[in-house]
C-alpha cells in the first residue's frame, strides 16, 4: 500500500468524505469482479457491495496493513464473506449432502486459455448459486472443501460434488462455445 492509500485510509477512519469516496472509486471495479463471481444478478451484487463498503468503512480501524495489496485482498475478503452470507441467508446454497458425483474422464477437460475471459467468467456466473459458490472459493479462493464446508454448512462430501458438477457443467458449456465459433 502506497503513501496515498495509507493516507487515504488514515483520513477515511477520521471520517473523511473525500478519502472514503477515493478509496471506493480506487477498488469498486476490482471488487464488483470479485462479488460478481458469486452473484449473477446485478440487483444482488448492487446490495451486496453496498453492504460491504458499509461494513468496510466501519472497520477500517481494524486493517492490518501486511504488504502491498493487502488492502485489496482485505476488501475483497469482506466482499466475499458478505456474498456467502447473502446466498445462505436466501437459501441459494443446498446444504443436502449429494452422493453421485459425476466423473471427468482424463482428457475430457478442456482447455480454457482460448476462450475470452468475459465469456468464461459469464459461463460461470451462469452456474447454480451452490455451484458458482464453491467453485469460486476453491479455484479463487483456494479454499480446501473441508474450509468451504464449514463456511456454508455443508459437508465436505456435498462441497467436492457441487465442485465436480461445476466443473462438468463448464466443460459442456466450453464445448457448445467452441462448436458455436467454428
Amino acid at each position: 500500500m502506497g503513501n496515498v492509500d495509507k493516507e487515504l485510509v488514515h483520513a477515511a477512519m477520521r471520517g473523511n468524505r473525500s478519502a472514503m469516496a477515493d478509496l471506493y472509486s480506487r477498488n469498486i471495479g476490482y471488487l464488483t469482479a470479485v462479488c460478481s463471481r458469486y452473484l449473477a444478478d446485478n440487483d444482488d451484487r448492487d446490495d451486496v457491495l453496498q453492504n460491504s463498503f458499509v461494513k468496510i468503512f466501519s472497520a477500517l480501524g481494524s486493517f492490518e496493513y501486511r504488504g502491498e495489496g493487502s488492502l485489496k485482498a482485505w476488501m475483497a475478503r469482506i466482499v466475499v464473506n458478505e456474498a456467502l452470507k447473502y446466498l445462505k441467508n436466501a437459501g441459494r446454497i443446498s446444504t443436502v449432502p449429494e452422493d453421485r458425483i459425476p466423473d471427468i474422464a482424463d482428457g475430457e477437460e478442456p482447455e480454457v486459455d482460448d476462450i475470452p475471459q468475459p465469456v468464461l467468467q459469464d459461463m460461470i456466473r451462469q452456474l447454480p448459486d451452490g455451484y458458482r459458490t464453491v467453485f469460486n472459493l476453491f479455484v479463487f479462493e483456494e479454499k480446501s472443501h473441508r474450509e468451504i464446508a464449514g463456511m456454508l454448512g455443508i459437508t465436505e462430501s456435498t462441497s467436492a460434488s457441487q465442485f465436480h458438477r461445476a466443473r462438468k457443467i463448464l466443460a459442456d458449456k466450453i464445448r457448445e462455445y467452441r462448436k458455436s465459433i467454428d
